[in-house]
């Protein structure tokens, strides 16, 4: 991902977009960090608690996102407000469905796209599933990047 975003997010080749897609069935604790990353991003930190529930993936119960949250410098108590106010259930849940739609059944999964001159939406022309390494992306992208000119 930092070469991802050195070459392409940060240079305004690409543009990255998250979505949420939580594996409940998979992981009993991850729509609650799905909220969690949301609430810190309130906070704007929302890749910084993103980093914290990726490297500690088998301790999300609600003491550890408090402990992430204290770790990265939220207001704790707004956090746990936030948290256990269920305000972005159902943009999870719409992002959970949207996923589902497009056929994704796990994480992580990509789609990549262009967008028409005239800003039309992104029309997806590939798809990268599962944890890849940077030259898959790269010739992905380089190639929907040169069909472009």
């Amino acid at each position: 991902m930092p070469q991802l975003d050195k070459d392409y997010i940060s240079t305004g080749k690409v543009k990255y977009i998250y979505r949420d897609f939580p594996l409940e069935s998979l992981h009993q604790n991850a729509f609650k960090a799905a909220e969690a990353g949301r609430c810190a991003g309130e906070q704007g930190k929302f890749w910084e608690m993103h980093g914290q529930l990726f490297a500690n993936q088998q301790a999300l119960g609600p003491e550890d996102l408090a402990k992430y949250a204290q770790t990265i410098g939220l207001d704790v108590s707004l956090f746990k407000q936030c948290l256990e106010s269920g305000h972005y259930t159902e943009a999870i849940r719409k992002d959970i469905a949207d996923a589902q739609g497009a056929g994704l059944t796990g994480t992580p999964s990509f789609f990549l796209g262009l967008t028409g001159a005239d800003g039309t939406p992104v029309k997806v022309l590939r798809t990268i599933k599962g944890a890849q390494a940077y030259p898959a992306f790269k010739a992905a992208i380089e190639s929907l990047l040169a069909g472009q000119q």
